[in-house]
């Protein structure tokens, strides 16, 4: 980092982000019911899919492997949790971000687990005694496989049951709940369920009405669970995880910029801008940006992550502004990292990322937090468990948590930003 004297305010949230799939273990939802069937295709596409990641050699072995594509028991998080809270404390961090599992709380339809919600209980309480405020998300691409049997969120009538859900959560976290985001990245849920070949569950690859069905229910979702936190408690401050890429024109051809309007367009503001009256926080996915020329996406990938997305982490001010410019809601950081098994890059990464937001905040815009992904490795999708992205690195075998020099680091700046 620059040796300039950086000032955040004193209620900065900064933390780290997890989701209950890819870190709690042992659930039963329709990812994990997906991941059954289609473990062994995506093994024996590997080589095709994921043989020009710079990494290739060195994750070979695993990701032809059906078990790299199947959950299981992930990173155990479920069972210690209070270990890893005690890890953010040791990294200074003041914040953590997390999914609810739905399928853990409502197994079946209508039948609510008491053991489950306990479990959420002690959950919060350990946070609570660590004086970590918690980022609770409802909805981070899982669902209740009786939910998704009922076609899930593309059917307008079953947005009553995550309403349901979330007035649930409310009624049972509520004293803990101040920040609570409702929808991880919904285009990217969509694109992946219903419009990309390379498919997620659904598995619905080129349903266009089904997407827009979805999206549009997706909305509805949103304002109606906006709606029962105000009901619940004017404390609960209401948002949403957009996934968010920097996309610029190299060049001034009207095709070029064209382009590039089109798809940061559908892919940033679509969702977000039919929402805006009913979000109290945006929250930001940052990734990577996109280079737009000749009317076409061509990014120059001069220094790549394992997963072979160029990094350029010094954007993210330019992603920051626009949604300040366009939305005048605060922002939280609620996703930024980088898939780095060595730990080369995070270091670099997180530097460059916290320069880039301060100097945004310089420029006027509002921002409340900055939340890394991920606190630990964990399950990276139809990815699987190769993609290493943990300020902590975990043992898949015996489940050890150590520390990266990166994340040692990161909670050194981050302890001595805290103290101003």
């Amino acid at each position: 980092m620059t040796k300039q004297k950086y000032t955040f305010p004193k209620r900065f949230l900064w933390g780290a982000s997890t989701s209950s799939h890819q870190v709690e273990g042992s659930n039963y939802n329709q990812w994990s019911e997906w991941e059954d069937t289609n473990a062994l295709s995506l093994s024996k596409k590997a080589i095709y899919r994921l043989d020009e990641t710079p990494v290739w050699d060195d994750i070979k072995s695993q990701a032809i492997e059906r078990d790299n594509y199947i959950s299981g028991k992930a990173v155990d998080h479920y069972n210690r949790y209070e270990k890893d809270f005690d890890i953010l404390n040791q990294l200074n961090m003041n914040s953590y971000r997390f999914s609810i599992e739905w399928s853990r709380l409502e197994p079946r339809e209508g039948e609510w687990d008491q053991k489950e919600i306990d479990h959420y209980h002690r959950y919060f309480e350990a946070l609570k005694k660590r004086k970590i405020t918690p980022v609770v998300t409802l909805f981070h691409w899982t669902t209740p496989v009786w939910f998704a049997e009922k076609d899930g969120f593309e059917r307008k009538a079953n947005v009553d049951y995550f309403v349901r859900f979330a007035r649930k959560v409310f009624a049972e976290y509520g004293a803990h709940l101040r920040l609570v985001c409702t929808l991880n990245e919904p285009e990217i849920y969509v694109g992946k369920g219903w419009l990309d070949e390379d498919a997620w569950p659904p598995a619905k690859h080129g349903s266009r009405i089904g997407a827009i069905k979805t999206s549009l229910n997706l909305i509805s979702a949103h304002k109606q669970v906006f709606a029962a936190a105000r009901s619940s408690s004017r404390r609960i401050k209401i948002g949403i995880a957009n996934n968010v890429s920097n996309y610029y024109a190299a060049d001034d051809s009207l095709k070029t910029k064209s382009a590039m309007k089109l798809k940061r367009y559908i892919s940033d503001d679509l969702f977000v801008d039919r929402i805006k009256k009913h979000v109290d926080w945006i929250g930001v996915n940052y990734y990577f940006s996109n280079k737009y020329l000749n009317g076409k996406e061509q990014n120059e990938n001069k220094r790549v992550n394992d997963l072979g997305w160029e990094m350029l982490p010094d954007n993210i001010e330019h992603v920051i502004m626009r949604q300040w410019q366009r939305y005048k809601k605060p922002i939280i950081i609620t996703e930024n990292g980088v898939a780095d098994q060595g730990d080369q890059y995070r270091k670099w990464w997180i530097a460059h990322t916290i320069d880039a937001i301060h100097s945004a905040m310089k420029r006027g815009a509002r921002v409340e937090g900055y939340l890394h992904w991920s606190l630990l490795d964990n399950f990276e999708w139809s990815y699987g468990k190769w993609p290493r992205f943990g300020l902590v690195a975990v043992d898949y075998k015996t489940m050890e948590r150590t520390i990266r020099p990166s994340a040692a680091w990161f909670g050194k700046v981050v302890g001595n930003l805290r103290k101003g």
